[in-house]
């Protein structure tokens, strides 16, 4: 039966290797964003008869995988096999090292064994070979990232950490991050909290929140809110847009302004939507505002963080850029025509694009959280903008395919109006200066770099 075999060495205690393991968030960390697959059911860890449920995908049909844990030996290994999925036979086994007191490594060895005997080994043996190589490569640096970030801010100790829009695409990530560090991470919702559950209800269009589940909390990251590319923007949903943001970060600010014990940050999402179109303008946190919708929006949404402002609150105004990520946003949605080769610069392709990875986008919030020096309007978006000529070329590239086929402005303002112009037609050439001023490291600050990481290329 065929071996699989991916190893990596780590500059830290072993121990600190085993316990990222070992808490919670670690299993959606290692899933490779581009496979769409999400945990269904979690009983345990690592140890033995721990069982985890995943749905996935496997070419076009979805697929349950569960598996069971077994052979755990503290410290030094862990097992998972296959009672059900796409696999004959799958035995993972998790193999830790102490290389000395400051060093280790990790072994990832699978025994697998293909359906249809040699027959699916023939057709399917390559491809998955190429699949788990790309995993575990992705994996094993997912893994090198989080013990450094998690170090750099190790004498902060563990937080208990308010998260709202923990469902979207950037907050699941962001929960799982934190929780690899030790933080207890409660999430705001809309639904009433399960028993047992550390989630906490809020409704932000009744104007209802459970205040007395927000005490003892120390920070708060706040990124609900209506997704602003869902779709043309009639006036009812550029009001359910400005709303979400206004009333949502308002009702939030208030209450925590209110709590006997306050927390020390708030983190709140905003946009580089709020500087407009500007062409080849630099914009950095000290420049003026734009006109346009967006502009509205960030200018009502940083405004409603006030009450936790002036009671006292280092309050973080982060100005996102596009998320790149293939979980959704933007490169979602470019990958299925630039797979094809039909993909290519938009409108002119003259107009800045201001990205950040999900990577670093973690990054960012995980360093707003405890960097005290930070507060403010803060851009997160990378220090090397691109054009969007320059983009589709690079992400063509990154594909193997042709990204030559332009979409014409007249046709994205016929498609998406008034959405389509400032989103995809607006200019923004916007660098992160105090993010760079507070020392920030950015992992994957160019373009390449970070969507082959993110695309697993």
């Amino acid at each position: 039966m065929p071996v699989f075999e991916k190893h990596a060495t780590y500059p830290v205690p072993v121990q600190d290797l085993w316990d990222w393991h070992l808490r919670p968030g670690a299993l959606e960390r290692m899933i490779p964003p581009w496979e769409h697959a999400r945990v269904l059911e979690q009983q345990g860890t690592v140890e033995n008869g721990a069982r985890v449920v995943l749905r996935m995908k496997v070419g076009p049909m979805p697929v349950q995988w569960t598996a069971v844990h077994e052979a755990y030996d503290e410290g030094r290994r862990f097992r998972d096999v296959q009672v059900r999925g796409p696999f004959a036979r799958w035995v993972h086994d998790h193999l830790f090292e102490a290389l000395d007191s400051e060093s280790c490594s990790l072994t990832d060895r699978v025994d697998y064994k293909l359906p249809l005997g040699p027959v699916g080994q023939f057709f399917g043996g390559g491809f998955v070979r190429s699949t788990l190589e790309r995993n575990m490569r992705y994996r094993h640096a997912v893994l090198g990232h989080d013990l450094s970030r998690h170090a750099d801010f190790h004498n902060h100790g563990p937080k208990r950490i308010i998260v709202s829009g923990a469902t979207g695409l950037v907050g699941r990530s962001l929960c799982a991050f934190l929780r690899t560090g030790g933080h207890a991470v409660d999430r705001l919702v809309r639904r009433n909290p399960e028993r047992g559950s550390l989630d906490i209800y809020w409704n932000p269009d009744r104007g209802e929140i459970d205040a007395a589940s927000l005490e003892g909390a120390e920070a708060v990251v706040h990124l609900a809110g209506e997704n602003v590319a869902g779709g043309r923007w009639t006036p009812e949903r550029k009001a359910a847009i400005l709303e979400s943001r206004r009333v949502g970060t308002r009702l939030l600010c208030e209450t925590l302004a209110g709590l006997k014990v306050k927390p020390s940050v708030l983190v709140s999402a905003s946009g580089t939507g709020a500087y407009g179109n500007r062409g080849d303008e630099v914009l950095t946190e000290d420049s003026d505002l734009g006109e346009g919708f967006l502009v509205d929006v960030a200018r009502e949404w940083e405004a409603a963080t006030a009450p936790a402002r002036e009671a006292g609150i280092r309050t973080v105004m982060l100005r996102i850029g596009p998320v790149l990520t293939p979980a959704g946003g933007m490169l979602e949605k470019l990958l299925p025509p630039f797979s094809l080769g039909v993909g290519g610069p938009m409108g002119s392709g003259n107009q800045w694009l201001s990205w950040i990875s999900m990577e670093d986008m973690l990054g960012v919030i995980r360093h707003a959280l405890f960097t005290e020096s930070l507060s403010g309007p803060v851009n997160a978006v990378t220090p090397e903008p691109v054009t969007n000529r320059e983009f589709a070329r690079v992400l063509g590239r990154v594909l193997a395919r042709p990204a030559f086929a332009p979409l014409p402005a007249a046709v994205i303002e016929a498609l998406f109006g008034e959405m389509g112009r400032e989103t995809i037609l607006g200019s923004q050439r916007v660098l992160p200066r105090r993010l760079a001023a507070s020392g920030f490291p950015f992992l994957l600050p160019d373009l390449e770099s970070a969507l082959r990481f993110e695309l697993g290329r």
